[in-house]
């Protein structure tokens, strides 16, 4: 009778091989999923900022402005509001409510979720988009006095809602405002410059809202360093983008 051979055990240079690949495929497939998380999270945005947009060319339907930025209390913003000063914010008290469907509020990007470390955001319930406050929610020289279309020279191209967040020493903020590179004079001359605001969450891109209500995903430009507050603009992807001539995108008089 033939004897049974001892079964041969792995090497150590197998055992490390087998390893090696398995970590490989892991890796590959995290890669995979993480693109396909990031491209769900897009399209989800993207299809935010065209509501925000939809519901704002509503409101110039019924008021013939622009939504405004805010109102004179300074409680009640585009985004959201409050009673008094000592009240809670609410996100479905906002200027575009009732535009924004049974829930009122502005939907949420769920890729700006995964950014937000701070707890320090002002007026929470943008869901990390920003508006153009400087001139369509308002206008040089005049805060609480919202835009027309008519003055906007070329809606394609003049930049309505943006991805945004704002980078602070306590960490990445919400934040409700699209700030254009520099503050306006009441008679439209450019000023000092601001804090930048919009946010490069997707592959180093951000999304834009125009004013004509299409959705594209925009590169940053360069100059990006101002920060008031402590924060790294450039470790948080935040910046601006566009032409700087004259406030770029921002300006419809451009």
């Amino acid at each position: 009778m033939k004897p049974i051979g001892k079964s041969r055990g792995f090497t150590l240079l197998e055992v490390l091989l087998v390893l090696a690949i398995v970590t490989a495929l892991a890796v590959i497939g995290m890669q995979g999923f993480r693109s396909a998380r990031l491209r769900a999270n897009q399209t989800v945005s993207s299809a935010n900022l065209r509501q925000l947009a939809a519901a704002n060319l509503l409101y110039v339907a019924d008021h013939q402005t622009y939504c405004p930025f805010g109102d004179p209390s300074n409680c009640i913003r585009w985004h959201g509001g409050r009673s008094s000063a000592s009240e809670p914010f609410d996100p479905s008290k906002g200027l575009l409510a009732e535009y924004l469907g049974l829930s009122r509020r502005v939907g949420t990007c769920p890729e700006f979720t995964r950014h937000l470390t701070g707890s320090q955001s002002w007026e929470e319930g943008s869901g990390g988009y920003g508006y153009n406050g400087t001139y369509l929610g308002g206008i040089p020289g005049s805060t609480f006095t919202p835009n027309r279309p008519a003055n906007v020279n070329r809606p394609e191209r003049t930049l309505m809602f943006a991805t945004t967040a704002f980078a602070k020493n306590a960490g990445l903020q919400e934040y409700a405002s699209a700030a254009p590179r520099r503050s306006v004079s009441p008679n439209w001359k450019l000023a000092g410059p601001l804090q930048p605001s919009v946010h490069f969450r997707f592959n180093g891109k951000a999304l834009i809202a125009w004013c004509d209500g299409h959705v594209t995903a925009e590169s940053p430009a360069e100059g990006s360093e101002t920060n008031f507050y402590g924060g790294d603009n450039q470790a948080a992807h935040i910046g601006w983008c566009g032409p700087e001539e004259e406030n770029g995108w921002w300006n419809p008089r451009n």
